[in-house]
C-alpha cells in the first residue's frame, strides 16, 4: 500500500483551517485530521507549557499515523490535517517564547503545506488567544516563518472561503498529489 500524502493546514488560529480542512476531506473522499491541539485544551484548558506542547506534538502524530492507516486502507492518495507539530512549535514560540527541542527534533513533515493568511475576522469560540491585529499578524509571521526554517512546500492561501478551497485544490493539483 502506497502512503497517501499529507496536506496539512497551517497558521494562526481563526483563519479557516479547520473549515477548509473539512471542505477538502469530503471533496477528495479522504480523512482529515483532526486539530490535535483543539482537542488537548477543550479538556485541559488554553494555558499551555512545553510538556503539553510535546504532549499535542505526540497526539497530532497519533491522529496523522491512524488517518494515513484507514486512507491507505482505502485507496485515498491523501489526508487533510488541520495543522500538524510544526504549528505547535510556532504555539512555543507564540506562547512560551522559546523552540522545544523536541518539536524541532519532528521530522515526519507534510508533503505540502496551505497555510491560511490572517485576512479574515477572528472569531472567539472560547478557545482562542489572540484576538488583536498585531498578536495576529505576529502569529502569522511566526507561522510563516516556521514553514521558511523547515524548508517545507508551501503555499499561502487567502481570501473569501471559495477562494481559499479554489486555490487550495490548485495547490495540491499543481503538487501532483491528487
Amino acid at each position: 500500500m502506497k502512503r497517501p500524502a499529507n496536506v496539512v493546514l497551517h497558521g494562526p488560529e481563526s483563519t479557516g483551517k479547520s473549515t477548509l480542512g473539512a471542505r477538502l476531506a469530503a471533496h477528495y473522499d479522504t480523512r482529515l485530521v483532526p486539530e490535535y491541539g483543539r482537542l488537548y485544551c477543550e479538556v485541559r484548558g488554553s494555558e499551555t507549557d512545553a510538556d503539553d506542547l510535546v504532549s499535542i506534538m505526540h497526539g497530532h502524530v497519533a491522529l496523522t499515523e491512524a488517518a494515513r492507516e484507514q486512507a491507505a486502507e482505502r485507496g485515498a492518495r491523501l489526508i487533510i490535517s488541520d495543522t500538524d507539530p510544526l504549528m505547535t512549535a510556532a504555539w512555543a514560540l507564540m506562547g512560551l517564547g522559546q523552540r522545544l527541542p523536541a518539536l524541532d527534533d519532528f521530522t515526519d513533515v507534510g508533503d505540502l503545506y496551505l497555510l491560511m493568511a490572517d485576512d479574515i475576522s477572528w472569531v472567539d469560540d472560547g478557545i482562542r488567544l489572540h484576538r488583536t491585529p498585531e498578536a495576529r499578524a505576529h502569529f502569522m509571521a511566526l507561522s510563516r516563518a516556521e514553514l521558511e526554517r523547515r524548508a517545507v512546500p508551501w503555499v499561502l492561501v487567502s481570501g473569501d472561503a471559495e477562494q481559499r478551497f479554489a486555490a487550495a485544490v490548485a495547490a495540491i493539483a499543481s503538487a501532483g498529489i491528487a
